[in-house]
């Protein structure tokens, strides 16, 4: 199955969506946040999915999530966030995400979060870039 990169800062979440996505088949490799996330995607860099909590100490998970989509464009990226405001701020990360997904969740809930990314298509997403659209000609 897939290789899956886990940032959670709550030990008790990471271990159960660890052990919930171990379950199912997947291989999981779990940290605490995004800069030990960041250090151990740099090492090994054969992960199919970086599933993340956007609110973690060191590195959250948007900057996160925006240092991965430059550095590493073939990985893709799930989100998790207990705060409605912090969901809209992943919200507007739309073309280089796959989805936030809000806790409290469900196992059923996160397992099928994960199949839906990981059967994505991320050729159907815009590319990064850092024009600014609103200032070009229309001509």
């Amino acid at each position: 199955m897939a290789r899956i990169l886990i940032a959670e800062d709550e030990a008790a979440l990471r271990e159960f969506i660890s052990r919930a996505l171990t379950h199912i088949g997947h291989e999981t490799v779990a940290v605490e946040d995004g800069a030990e996330a960041l250090a151990v995607l740099q090492q090994d860099k054969q992960f199919d999915l970086l599933l993340t909590d956007i609110v973690m100490p060191v590195m959250d998970g948007i900057a996160l999530a925006l240092k991965v989509t430059k550095d590493f464009p073939d990985l893709k990226v799930l989100m998790m966030t207990g705060y409605a405001a912090e969901r809209q701020r992943a919200y507007n990360l739309e073309m280089l995400i796959h989805d936030v997904i809000a806790k409290p969740f469900s196992l059923d809930e996160i397992c099928e979060k994960v199949e839906e990314a990981l059967t994505s298509d991320r050729s159907l997403m815009k590319p990064v870039t850092t024009a600014d659209e609103g200032l070009r000609s229309k001509d």
